[in-house]
C-alpha cells in the first residue's frame, strides 16, 4: 500500500501529453483546451477610442467656447481633424479624430446653437490609446489553457475561428459485479443499480474528454476478459468499478497482466477507496492506461476527482484548475480510525464557514449532492477543532 501523494505523483508522471490536434467552431469550444498559442492579428484596441459619450477636443481648449464640427458615431472614421477651438460630438467606442487629446463627458458639458461650453474641468482623458489591451502579434492565450466563456470572448476578438484544441481522450467506463443491473431494471432483493458507471460517465464529460460506457460484466473471468478487451481496444483510459479487493471473485488484477497491463499500485493508504488500481499497458493498440476504483460510489467519485481528473487534464497538456479555498470549519471534526488520509463531503456556506455534512460511509452517494466541497483528514489526524482553517476543494 502507498501514501496518496505518492499515487497521484505515478499517475502524473505517468501521462504522456496528446499531440494530436483538430480545429472546431467557436461556439463549441467551451470546456476544450488550446492546442497551440493563439497570437493576435490586430491592435486592440484598434485606434484611439473613446471610453465615454461626449465631446473630443483638445484639453488645452477648455476653457474656451467650442465649436461642434462633426458627430462621430461608434464605426465611423472621423473625416475632420480638431483645430483650436473645435470638437467633435463622439460616441462611447468611436474612434478618436485626429488632433483632439481628450473626451470631455456629456454630462459636464452644455450645447446650444453648434457650440459646446465644458462646465467641469481636469478629469481624466477619457480615451483607450490603440494597443493598450493587446498589440498585433502578442501571445494572447498559451497552449493547454482551458476555454471559458472569457476565452471564447479573446479568441473572437483575435479572429480564431475555427480554433485548434487538444484530441479529446475517449476514456471506457466498465462496471464488474453479477449484483449489478441497469437504472432501467427494478433490482432483485440480492441486486443493486449500476450508478458508478453512469457518474463517472458524467464526471469525465465534465472533465472534457469523451466517455463511452461498455456495460456490467458479470463476476466470470470470462465475461470479464472478453468486456476488458473491448474496452481497451476502443478507448485511450479505460476505467472500472468493482472487482479489484480481495474477495473471491475479483479477477481483475489478473486479467489486467494477461491483457499486457502493467500495475504500478494495487492499494493507496486513502479513505474511501483504499483498493485503487492504476496500470499502464504495453505497446499495443488502444488504451494506454487504466483505473480500477473500488465498487463502492462514493470511492469511486472521491478517487475520480483527486485522482482521475488530474490525470486527465495533464493527458491533455493542462492542468486541474478547480478552486482550493481556506476556510474555517464550523464544528468539531472527530473520527474514529487515522491510518489513512481521509476525504470528507463539506458544504461551504456564504459565510465562509465549512460545515460537515452527516454521511454514513463509502456507499452514502446521497450525501455528495448537498455537499459543494471536499476537505482532507490527513493520516494520523483524530480530530480538527472548530475555527481550524482547513482547504476545500471545489467540486460543483
Amino acid at each position: 500500500m502507498i501514501y496518496f501523494d505518492e499515487a497521484l505523483q505515478i499517475v502524473l508522471s505517468s501521462a504522456v501529453v496528446i499531440t494530436e490536434s483538430e480545429h472546431v467552431g467557436l461556439s463549441m469550444t467551451l470546456g476544450r483546451i488550446l492546442a497551440s498559442d493563439i497570437i493576435s492579428d490586430i491592435d486592440i484596441p484598434p485606434f484611439d477610442k473613446s471610453a465615454m459619450d461626449g465631446y473630443a477636443c483638445r484639453a488645452a481648449d477648455l476653457d474656451r467656447l467650442l465649436k461642434v464640427i462633426e458627430v462621430i458615431p461608434a464605426g465611423y472614421r472621423p473625416q475632420k481633424v480638431i483645430g483650436q477651438g473645435e470638437c467633435s460630438k463622439i460616441m462611447t467606442g468611436a474612434m478618436v479624430p485626429e488632433g483632439a487629446d481628450c473626451v470631455v463627458m456629456v454630462e459636464h458639458t452644455q450645447e446650444e446653437n453648434g457650440f459646446v461650453r465644458v462646465l467641469k474641468k481636469g478629469g481624466p482623458a477619457n480615451i483607450s490609446p490603440r494597443a493598450e489591451d493587446l498589440k498585433q502579434g502578442d501571445t494572447v492565450l498559451s497552449r493547454g489553457t482551458i476555454i471559458t466563456p472569457a476565452e471564447i470572448a479573446v479568441l473572437a476578438s483575435v479572429g480564431c475561428d475555427p480554433v485548434p484544441v487538444v484530441r479529446r481522450p475517449v476514456v471506457g467506463v466498465l462496471a464488474t459485479g453479477s449484483e449489478l443491473v441497469e437504472p432501467c431494471q427494478k433490482p432483485t432483493p440480492v441486486q443493486i443499480r449500476n450508478s458508478n458507471s453512469y457518474q463517472l460517465c458524467a464526471q469525465i464529460e465534465r472533465a472534457g474528454c469523451v466517455s463511452c460506457y461498455f456495460g456490467i460484466a458479470e463476476d466470470n473471468p470470462q465475461i470479464i476478459d472478453r468486456m476488458l478487451k473491448q474496452a481497451l481496444a476502443e478507448s485511450d483510459v479505460v476505467l472500472l468499478s468493482g472487482g479489484v479487493s480481495m474477495g473471491d471473485f475479483d479477477f481483475v488484477p489478473e486479467i489486467l497482466r494477461q491483457n499486457g497491463v502493467s500495475l504500478k499500485f494495487e492499494k493507496v493508504a486513502i479513505k474511501p477507496g483504499k483498493p485503487t488500481v492504476f496500470g499502464i499497458r504495453d505497446g499495443r493498440p488502444g488504451a494506454r492506461y487504466f483505473f480500477g476504483l473500488p465498487g463502492n460510489p462514493v470511492s469511486t467519485f472521491v478517487l475520480f476527482e483527486v485522482l482521475v481528473r488530474p490525470f486527465l487534464f495533464k493527458l491533455m497538456g493542462s492542468s486541474d484548475q478547480r478552486t482550493r479555498v481556506m476556510a474555517r470549519l464550523k464544528k468539531d471534526l472527530r473520527r474514529k480510525k487515522t491510518d489513512r488520509l481521509e476525504h470528507i463531503p463539506v458544504f461551504l456556506n456564504a459565510d465562509g464557514l465549512v460545515d460537515t455534512i452527516d454521511y454514513h460511509g463509502s456507499a452514502h452517494i446521497h450525501a455528495y449532492t448537498r455537499a459543494n466541497g471536499i476537505i482532507v483528514i490527513p493520516q494520523g489526524v483524530e480530530e480538527i477543532k472548530a475555527d481550524s482553517q482547513v482547504s476545500v476543494l471545489l467540486i460543483n
